[in-house]
């Protein structure tokens, strides 16, 4: 990002003028004489006040990088507590497949008989009971109950990765919000700079005889605004900073380096590699999968519901007074599920239907895939046009425009009305340029969330592939 911090000087000097430098002041005992050198010191005062107005912070500069980026979000996968929160899901998901059983737990049972004097001799049939009974495993119930918790413990593995993605780009994104606050703060203090060394000078002329009183007024007013935009956009700059910490869970007064936003991106055609690899990577995909996997494994489970529970039971009998055995017995016991079987085949419409609903959900999803991708393109050109033509173009016009306004302010063929004009149009330029780029590398940040991709460098290679909608080529037919 451009600065023109040395034109704002030359605008400041220009203002004054050749033809003030030898002007008397009105009190003898503060004699100045208003010359560029004068102007400069001005400005410098300035900038020193700005500079001990905003709150101490680390030295260093950070250009924002795939380095510092992935140095962030390591930090956050162990510190973010929604990044736990999915972590203990899947490993709850995990510990759930090793916990299904083959073979259900037996039940013990234990008791006794009590006998009339016109009934069986207890000595005869026994009057103490005990026996087991043990459910078998049967028709592959045990292998679909695990399959069903398999699929689970996938869906969680695949929600960690769409969060930790999603953490990326929040906290890509945070980031060039930080650097566009800082340097809009940047932006605001250069004009305040400039304002006050203009409020000086012009209330000097004026003493002089050489500036009406709304030129003073009007100065006055546009420093006191400035004063109060410039304290707005400091706690901006500061809330963004307090939003990083909590992505990382941070202390809120933790101190950040300077951040500054890096070079324009180039742009990235809606192609048929970059859909086919969303298509392939993309997270929120992969999770809906998983979970198409799992609605069909638990409807094959309930399908299996319809079976009668089959259980072998083993009983015998013995008498209380010697502790002989006296009698056994076998059994096999089964449920009759066949009067409940409408319910049955309730229950696996039921299940049927909630995994067709998570197919018409990926299906959705991907349509939803296409038409972001062609919005982040159509936009991420855009953006490039934008950031490019106000920084290279209109932000130097601009400031010609406001050397020109001075001069002709100074030489009394222009107004000083249109000096400020001419500087909001400067002040204007240099942030649409600061905003555009900024906005850029945000929707390159959600571009990669939809491709699954981790970083902007695999994303560059697919600049120079072929549009895949005509749309997104000129008039001649290029990129």
């Amino acid at each position: 990002m451009k600065f023109i911090g040395t034109i704002s000087l030359a605008s400041a000097a220009l203002l004054m003028g050749q033809a003030a430098e030898n002007a008397k002041p009105v009190a003898e005992n503060n004699a100045v004489v208003i010359s560029n050198e004068y102007v400069n010191r001005l400005v410098a005062e300035a900038r020193a006040k700005a500079a001990n107005a905003k709150p101490v912070t680390a030295t260093n500069t950070v250009v924002i990088s795939t380095e510092y980026i992935n140095r962030l979000v390591t930090e956050a996968r162990t510190n973010n507590p929604s990044v736990k929160a999915v972590d203990s899901r899947a490993r709850a998901a995990t510990l759930d497949v090793d916990a299904v059983r083959t073979w259900e737990d037996p039940m013990a049972m234990f008791g006794g008989s009590v006998f009339s004097n016109r009934g069986f001799d207890p000595a005869e049939e026994g009057d103490l009971i005990y026996g087991v009974e043990q459910k078998l495993p049967l028709w592959g119930r045990p292998k679909l109950t695990r399959r069903v918790a398999e699929a689970e413990a996938a869906m969680r593995a695949a929600e960690v990765n769409y969060r930790i993605q999603q953490l990326r780009g929040e906290i890509t994104k945070g980031l060039f919000l930080t650097a566009l606050a800082e340097t809009v703060v940047e932006i605001g203090e250069q004009d305040l700079a400039w304002l006050e060394a203009a409020a000086k000078a012009t209330d000097n002329k004026y003493r002089v005889g050489e500036a009406v009183v709304a030129d003073t007024l009007q100065i006055q007013n546009e420093v006191a605004k400035r004063n109060d935009s410039l304290r707005t956009d400091r706690r901006r700059f500061a809330h963004e900073r307090f939003a990083l910490n909590r992505l990382l869970n941070r202390d809120p007064t933790a101190s950040w380096p300077s951040l500054k936003l890096p070079p324009v991106a180039p742009a990235i055609p809606l192609s048929q590699k970059l859909l086919s690899l969303a298509l392939q990577n993309e997270p929120k995909l992969k999770v809906l999968e998983q979970e198409i996997r799992q609605a069909g494994a638990s409807a094959d489970l309930t399908r299996k519901s319809r079976l009668p529970n089959v259980s072998v039971d083993i009983e015998g009998k013995q008498y209380h007074g010697d502790g002989d055995f006296r009698m056994g017995m076998f059994a096999l016991r089964f449920s009759l599920p066949w009067g409940n079987r409408d319910k049955y085949r309730k229950d696996y419409e039921r299940d049927k239907e909630r995994q067709k609903s998570a197919e018409q959900e990926r299906e959705d999803q991907v349509l939803m895939v296409r038409e972001e991708l062609h919005h982040l393109a159509v936009e991420i050109e855009a953006m490039r046009r934008e950031a490019l033509l106000y920084d290279d173009e209109i932000t130097m016009r601009a400031a010609q425009a406001l050397s020109s306004r001075l001069a002709e302010w100074q030489a009394g063929r222009g107004t000083f009305r249109d000096v400020l004009d001419a500087r909001r149009l400067l002040l204007e330029s240099q942030l649409m340029s600061a905003r555009a780029a900024t906005e850029q590398h945000r929707m390159l940040a959600d571009m990669l969330l939809w491709t699954g991709l981790e970083n902007l460098e695999s994303l560059t290679p697919l600049a120079n592939e072929a549009p895949l909608l005509p749309d997104h080529e000129d008039h001649e037919g290029k990129p």
